[in-house]
């Protein structure tokens, strides 16, 4: 059964705030303009106060709304997304143990291409192989994105360096970092990884229903857990201040409308040329290699129009990767 996602009322009531940041909101006014009674209204004020949105309240004169909140419901994204394709519809929640879990459910349950799941936190959020994505409360982005593309189950890969390069710009164009792509999926800011890309699908006879891409964004963290220190870190922690999560979930769902669609009319080739353009790891880079078979040294040679890492071993050897990891050797 799928998790309950948030209260729609809720997100009429912080857009009230929104729309009113510089007045008091009485109580009464809240509660009848959402329609729930005030001690909703005073469940829900506590509730996004421990979510850090800051709302002052006022005894016998109502609430007001600090600043603008950091927080990714469907009224705030969906005012700067307009007309997007992607993000016409969003379903949020506050809580959830995976964003691809439940987009994959809503898949199933007959969900419109194009359809959001975002999520403040997620308790059991999934990277590749298995792998734990660590999913701090309020500070990163994870969501999920539901599409229906007219492709064979064969074009997966494409779709995760599609994806790869629409996040990518997203985050070079907000924050100014030099952002790298990993093949297939890893987004890297000096060498440590801070999104990465989990693509899921449901097909079957050589036909695709449905692709789940899901992305995580490690933007507000302060600091990482001793053990991911190494591998991974923020935005913060690199550009030394905090982001807007917002603005930067608004710039990458406009550019993954922009890279599906430039897919659509192009096809695989394009985004492959972008992709290896975009990214250190498409030529020259000496590279271990990690496969279900074996681990080896090897130097990439270039992106296959169909998203495939072209590498050379040490032996001379060449092969096309369409599936394993690349990890640079220093």
């Amino acid at each position: 059964m799928a998790v309950v996602s948030t209260e729609r009322r809720i997100d009429k009531m912080i857009r009230l705030l929104v729309k009113n940041p510089t007045v008091l909101v009485p109580g009464p006014k809240i509660a009848a303009q959402i329609g729930v009674t005030r001690a909703a209204v005073g469940f829900w004020v506590k509730m996004l106060r421990e979510l850090g949105v800051e709302i002052k309240g006022h005894v016998g004169s109502g609430y007001q709304l600090m600043k603008i909140p950091d927080i990714l419901v469907p009224s705030l994204l969906q005012d700067e997304l307009g007309e997007t394709e992607i993000g016409r519809v969003i379903v949020h929640y506050f809580r959830i143990n995976s964003t691809n879990t439940e987009a994959l459910y809503l898949a199933q349950q007959g969900a419109k291409h194009g359809t959001v799941v975002v999520a403040e936190e997620q308790t059991q959020g999934r990277g590749r192989h298995g792998r734990i994505w660590y999913s701090e409360k309020s500070s990163g982005i994870y969501l999920s994105v539901i599409l229906r593309p007219p492709f064979p189950p064969s074009a997966a890969p494409i779709l995760t360096l599609m994806a790869g390069v629409a996040a990518r710009e997203a985050l070079s164009a907000v924050t100014g970092l030099d952002v790298d792509i990993r093949w297939p999926n890893d987004l890297l800011v000096k060498g440590k990884k801070v999104a990465g890309i989990l693509t899921e699908m449901s097909a079957e006879l050589g036909r695709l229903h449905a692709v789940v891409l899901g992305i995580g964004i490690n933007v507000n963290h302060r600091e990482m857990p001793a053990e991911l220190k190494p591998l991974a870190t923020s935005l913060r922690i690199e550009s030394r201040k905090s982001w807007s999560r917002v603005q930067i979930c608004v710039a990458l769902l406009k550019e993954f409308t922009r890279y599906y669609h430039l897919l659509l009319e192009n096809g695989s080739a394009a985004i492959a040329d972008r992709w290896a353009a975009a990214s250190s790891y498409a030529n020259g880079k000496r590279v271990r290699v990690v496969t279900s078979a074996a681990e080896c040294l090897a130097t990439t040679v270039g992106l296959e129009p169909n998203g495939g890492l072209r590498v050379r071993y040490d032996d001379s050897r060449e092969e096309t990767l369409v599936a394993g990891e690349v990890t640079e050797v220093k």
